[in-house]
């Protein structure tokens, strides 16, 4: 239902838990008769565990034990039933706290991942020569080949490009990084090798160089942390942007949440200006598209056609020679044929000057705008360092705006999502629940035991370090399905319970005590499924992780918690909504008895 990128990690997740579910159905209800009647056999004379047979041993201190514990449990829910205000009170605050820990999470889009690579920028004062990036290029290379060796693997640098732009001034490295089996000590991961270099980068007085990694969907950018276009919404011009700019970076770096903040291009260079009169040009019969091809042909080149050359086809271009364009009083050595075939020189209609501006201009939504790259400082998430961004951006004169843009758009369009895909899927859930018990009031008794694996889910993540992101956010949804299923397994037998006759109080208690075993072991089986995501490391670790601890986080809490308040809120919910007493003998076949 959502579009974009988020849309389409949900769609996979959605596709995926979805025929797993529907394959699980057909297995237990089409094979799992058949291999029960088929493998289980009647217990002999002396083999049962209770008859000192040869499994007596553990398994039946197991199930004594067990016995009592649900005996114990038992008693401790019917304490529970008869303090109900009380407990409701403890859930309530159970809720205010869930409210106050979601608000005061962290938020990102994705979590950073270690792909064994990572990027550098490099960036001299306009007009420096290649020669001085080459320096630069140097040092580069000799902190990650000597000081980083233990965890780099190959580097390789480029002079005369960027990801900002091309020039003489800009450079670029890649960096590719050992095994994940190599990087297993403490300070190996990519983002503390990023960390440490961009310590030592800071050294270097005569460039910028940035160290990034790149996001966790390369085609969503080319770094992680956030990307912002300065936009001037007033047409201002492109001097006043650039000071909006300057005075943007001066309170970024005042700013402790956020580190790296630069702008993705280059600073305005010395430009020869060439301006054409086109009167005089006109009179003297030469066209603009002839002046544009001659300054085109001679400065840039042109391609003329092709020739065979020992058997491979080559490509001739025509430009006039180094010497003849390496001064700006070369320009008048150059001369444009008019339309009587007379040459006609540039001093003739042309004047140049030197200027300054920018070597690219960019647009963004059709307007004049600047690209600014920053990261989190470390221990915060992206979502807080947007949200100093835009308090900065507040603070920039009136005509200057700003748009999201890559993963920090896609990260703001996700967390407007969030709420309506959370409200969707508890809506489905509860009209799912409604035709199954015919009743608008007992799914309550179902849903609202969903804070209670929130809030398990947020604890864990909270305790890790982790952020709201789209992988956390569909453990949520893991979570929700979970713990709505181990209500059911309560809240169906005690409706059964009383359509056979048995008080309310009665047939709560005789619910928990039968389903208490399937809870524990469908849960620990669960939570065992999902442990390797939780504890996982290398590649991927960063979506892993935030699935596995969300979900394991949320299943303990659910389990642990809602065994307890599950027959409360069924008990409370049964007195508001009172139903109709059904006579023994006018009811639906009771719920098995279990073996105990």
């Amino acid at each position: 239902f959502f579009g974009g990128s988020t849309g389409v990690i949900y769609r996979q997740f959605s596709v995926t838990i979805v025929s797993a579910m529907a394959l699980s159905v057909l297995v237990a209800i089409v094979f799992t008769p058949a291999l029960c009647a088929t493998m289980l056999k009647p217990v002999e004379k002396g083999h049962d565990i209770g008859e000192g047979g040869m499994f007596s041993g553990f398994f039946g201190w197991f199930n004594r034990m067990f016995d009592r514990n649900t005996r114990r449990y038992e008693s401790a829910v019917g304490g529970i039933l008869k303090r109900s205000l009380r407990f409701i009170a403890i859930y309530l605050a159970i809720v205010v706290v869930l409210g106050f820990l979601f608000v005061r999470m962290p938020t990102s889009f994705l979590p950073e991942e270690d792909q064994g690579v990572m990027f550098n920028q490099i960036m001299l004062p306009a007009g420096a020569t290649q020669e001085r990036t080459l320096e630069v290029l140097k040092k580069v290379e000799k902190h990650f080949l000597e000081d980083e060796k233990d965890t780099v693997k190959a580097l390789f640098t480029v002079a005369g490009f960027s990801f900002g732009g091309s020039g003489q001034n800009m450079g670029i490295g890649f960096v590719n990084l050992k095994s994940w089996d190599e990087r297993t000590g403490p300070g190996m991961g990519v983002k503390a090798i990023a960390g440490r270099a961009m310590g030592a980068f800071s050294q270097i007085r005569e460039a910028m160089v940035f160290a990034f990694v790149p996001p966790a969907v390369i085609e969503l950018g080319t770094s992680n942390g956030f990307n912002v276009q300065l936009q001037d919404r007033s047409g201002l011009g492109h001097t006043a942007l650039v000071a909006a700019r300057n005075q943007f970076l001066g309170m970024a770096a005042q700013d402790k949440r956020l580190v790296g903040v630069r702008p993705n291009g280059q600073d305005d260079t010395p430009e020869y200006r060439l301006e054409v009169d086109h009167a005089k040009a006109g009179a003297l019969g030469v066209s603009v598209a002839d002046i544009n091809d001659t300054l085109a042909t001679a400065w840039g080149g042109s391609y003329v056609n092709d020739f065979i050359d020992r058997g491979r086809i080559k490509k001739v271009y025509v430009q006039s020679d180094a010497s003849a364009r390496m001064t700006p009083e070369d320009m008048d050595k150059w001369f444009v044929r008019n339309d009587k075939g007379e040459m006609v020189p540039f001093s003739a209609f042309a004047t140049a000057k030197w200027t300054y501006g920018s070597p690219r201009l960019e647009r963004y939504n059709g307007q004049s705008s600047i690209e600014i790259l920053g990261q989190a400082a470390p221990g915060l998430s992206s979502g807080e360092a947007m949200t100093a961004v835009e308090e900065i951006m507040a603070k920039l004169p009136a005509g200057i705006g700003y748009e999201w843009s890559g993963t920090s758009f896609e990260e703001r369009r996700s967390g407007s999502q969030a709420p309506a895909l959370y409200a969707l899927s508890l809506l489905v859930v509860f009209l799912c629940l409604a035709a199954l018990y015919e009743s608008w009031s007992v799914p309550f008794a179902v849903m609202l035991v969903v804070p209670l694996g929130v809030l398990g889910a947020l604890l864990a993540a909270t305790g890790r370090g982790l952020s709201n992101d789209i992988y956390f956010q569909v453990g949520l949804l893991a979570t929700i399905g979970l713990s709505s299923k181990n209500a059911i397994l309560i809240v169906e037998f005690a409706k059964a319970e009383m359509e056979a006759g048995k008080d309310l109080i009665t047939a709560t208690l005789t619910a928990v005590r039968m389903r208490l075993r399937p809870i524990l072991m469908t849960s620990l089986a669960f939570g065992l499924g999902v442990l390797p995501l939780a504890i996982s490391t290398g590649a991927g670790s960063g979506s892993q992780n935030a699935i596995g601890t969300g979900v394991l986080g949320g299943t303990i809490a659910a389990t642990v918690l809602g065994i307890f308040f599950v027959p409360l809120f069924y008990v409370v919910i049964k007195r508001i909504f009172k139903d109709k007493p059904v006579q023994p003998g006018n009811h639906v076949a009771a719920a098995p008895e279990e073996r105990t």
